[in-house]
């Protein structure tokens, strides 16, 4: 619980007095890490296209009084893209940010041998694709993750016979920090500054990345 001096907007859903979803999700973001802060922006835009915009968003914490976490609030908003579309994509741009390497392109068509294909992330100078991996994508019945495991098998060797290479991570990685720079790096990327070791260290602190 928080306490402010700025007034919130309250709706009614059922029994339930909420707040607006631009001010959740500044309230969020000026509290939580970065990274996390991220994905709940990304989810806002994403899925309450009517509801709020980034432009709402600094409208909102431009009204607002309160100092503290204006900053990281900030940072949010003016980093927040709903193309992310998971809290694991979220994490993984606030990370390869952090880590130094160059922006990547977000959900990237592929067409190899006419088959359609799409990338969490690409830097297609340097012809490399990043995946983000969550393992509930595959379901729960064994025959379902059968046939999607065999989909991605396939998927990945034709985009490496498209003469991609292909980096993965799972949400651990991309919390360490090491796991998601590693498979970066062995896929040829390169960072081109100096990592900001402060905010990676920021996702370590929040005990739900454990």
């Amino acid at each position: 619980m928080h306490t402010s001096a700025d007034k919130r907007d309250v709706a009614r859903r059922g029994e339930l007095l909420v707040t607006t979803v631009a001010d959740t999700v500044l309230d969020l973001a000026r509290c939580l890490p970065p990274a996390f802060g991220l994905a709940v922006a990304d989810a806002a835009i994403r899925s309450h296209p009517g509801d709020v915009s980034l432009s709402v968003l600094r409208e909102v914490v431009a009204s607002q009084r309160n100092p503290r976490g204006r900053r990281r609030a900030e940072w949010v908003i003016d980093h927040a893209d709903a193309a992310s579309e998971s809290v694991g994509e979220s994490v993984s741009r606030a990370v390869i940010g952090w880590c130094g390497f160059p922006s990547p392109l977000l959900q990237r068509t592929h067409i190899v041998d006419g088959r359609r294909y799409r990338s969490d992330f690409c830097w297609p100078a340097l012809r490399v694709i990043g995946e983000s991996d969550g393992w509930a994508k595959y379901g729960a019945d064994p025959q379902e993750v059968t046939r999607a495991l065999r989909a991605e098998k396939r998927r990945e060797q034709d985009l490496r016979r498209a003469g991609w290479t292909v980096a993965r991570w799972d949400f651990a990685d991309a919390v360490s920090g090491e796991g998601l720079r590693a498979a970066l790096l062995a896929a040829g990327l390169r960072p081109e500054r100096r990592a900001d070791t402060a905010r990676l260290s920021s996702i370590g602190r929040n005990p739900r990345s454990r």
